[in-house]
């Protein structure tokens, strides 16, 4: 490994937790290069709903680069986009009584909320986006400046303005109701909060550490845009596409964004693509406002309708996902009650859950005990103190019993370490 040391910028973060060379994957597994397999339960942050190199998708894509089909197009108008477009409609939005426009932005998640942030600024004639403590927008500026970490921002190395961030549902452990700094600020000339233009937000803030919006919080807040006509933005780059069950993160909720951002599984199989969902009023670009060179990657579109019809013609990946999360939930939580001195509490909905430690530097510790058992994992939280699990959602219930049991093993080697 030697050559990533020495040619691969000081960056690089996730390698340094899982020291070996990967070399092939298939459904919840990678095997390295000496022929060790390991479980899967980090699913490239998110972007694996469907696991490594899913077979019904991947006889799509062969089949599609086979036929020298167009990979490369911009945003010409080609038969891989239009039947992206048509399946989504069919298969997301109409059932769902959406009414949204497609924007095809860029190819990752930033790259979706750069192009909400700088809508709303446009629609609205306002500055100003509200987002919450312990967010997680991306690593452009201008998505830089809506997230909460201070270690990330500061790598910015130069001023974020124009962002004001508020609390989180329960930051201050319920001893405040919701809303009443947000809102008093809001309604009082004197703040110094020049009024939003948008507000953005995650439902479960991944990288924040799985911290987990109720369903009434999230409707005070559409409530409380409503009120004061700012714009409404959900952030489900990692929460979309079945993560926490439905296939949008939101619907739990029953509230209605006037943007949405997805990325990540959207093409279910790996490949970059985000979208820019806007309510149809809120489509003000002018023909080339807002562009880039990878808006029209058509492998990834083809790979997104072989999972949307694979997998979002009924209901099955919900309630499947949704019951998984209850096995892993129920684990998770015996694990805290044996160890309760060490773990502080459990948290997440469909397969994204968070096993929060009391010692931060315990978290970090867990997950390399699980890689030399053969489990990935990583950690998340402002001060890491979060053992993280993103297993795809075509992970078994055995295969999530096997992490489950990986998992118990290394929060007691880690303590008896401790002990020693």
């Amino acid at each position: 490994m030697d050559v990533f040391a020495s040619l691969e910028s000081e960056v690089r973060g996730y390698c340094r937790g899982w020291p070996t060379v990967f070399t092939t994957a298939r459904g919840s597994h990678m095997t390295d290069e000496n022929g060790k397999t390991y479980l899967d339960f980090f699913a490239g942050a998110g972007t694996l709903n469907y696991g490594h190199n899913n077979p019904q998708l991947k006889r799509r894509l062969l089949d599609y680069l086979g036929s020298d089909a167009i990979v490369h197009s911009l945003d010409m108008y080609t038969a891989a986009k239009r039947d992206f477009l048509e399946r989504f409609n069919e298969y997301v939005l109409q059932p769902r009584g959406l009414d949204y426009k497609v924007q095809f932005p860029g190819p990752a998640g930033n790259n979706s909320v750069e192009a909400a942030l700088k809508l709303a600024r446009k629609y609205t004639g306002r500055e100003t986006v509200v987002s919450f403590t312990n967010a997680f927008h991306g690593m452009t500026l201008g998505a830089l400046a809506v997230t909460g970490n201070s270690m990330k921002r500061t790598g910015a190395g130069v001023p974020l303005g124009h962002g004001v961030a508020m609390p989180y549902d329960n930051y201050l452990d319920g001893r405040t109701p919701d809303f009443l700094l947000f809102d008093t600020m809001l309604d009082d000339s004197g703040s110094g909060l020049d009024k939003p233009a948008a507000v953005i937000v995650e439902t479960v803030q991944g990288e924040g550490g799985i911290n987990v919006a109720t369903a009434e919080w999230l409707r005070g807040l559409q409530d409380l845009c409503r009120r004061h006509d700012i714009l409404l933005i959900v952030d489900d780059v990692q929460m979309g596409c079945g993560r926490t069950g439905p296939f949008f993160s939101f619907e739990e909720a029953g509230i209605t964004p006037d943007i949405v951002c997805l990325s990540k599984s959207l093409s279910g199989y790996g490949l970059p693509f985000a979208v820019t969902l806007m309510k149809r009023e809120l489509d003000v670009w002018e023909p080339g406002e807002h562009n880039g060179t990878f808006r029209g990657f058509n492998p990834a579109f083809v790979t997104a309708v072989a999972a949307l019809e694979d997998y979002w013609t009924g209901d099955d990946m919900e309630k499947q996902t949704l019951a998984k999360g209850q096995q892993v939930q129920a684990a998770l939580e015996e694990i805290a009650l044996a160890h309760a001195g060490a773990i502080d509490s459990v948290r997440g909905r469909g397969l994204a859950w968070g096993l929060v430690m009391n010692d931060p530097e315990t978290a970090p510790k867990v997950c390399e005990e699980a890689f030399a058992r053969g489990l990935l994992m990583e950690t998340s939280g402002p001060e890491g103190e979060v053992v993280k699990l993103l297993p795809p959602l075509t992970t078994t219930e055995a295969e999530l019993a096997r992490g489950l049991e990986i998992i118990a093993d290394s929060v007691e080697a880690v303590r008896q370490k401790v002990t020693v």
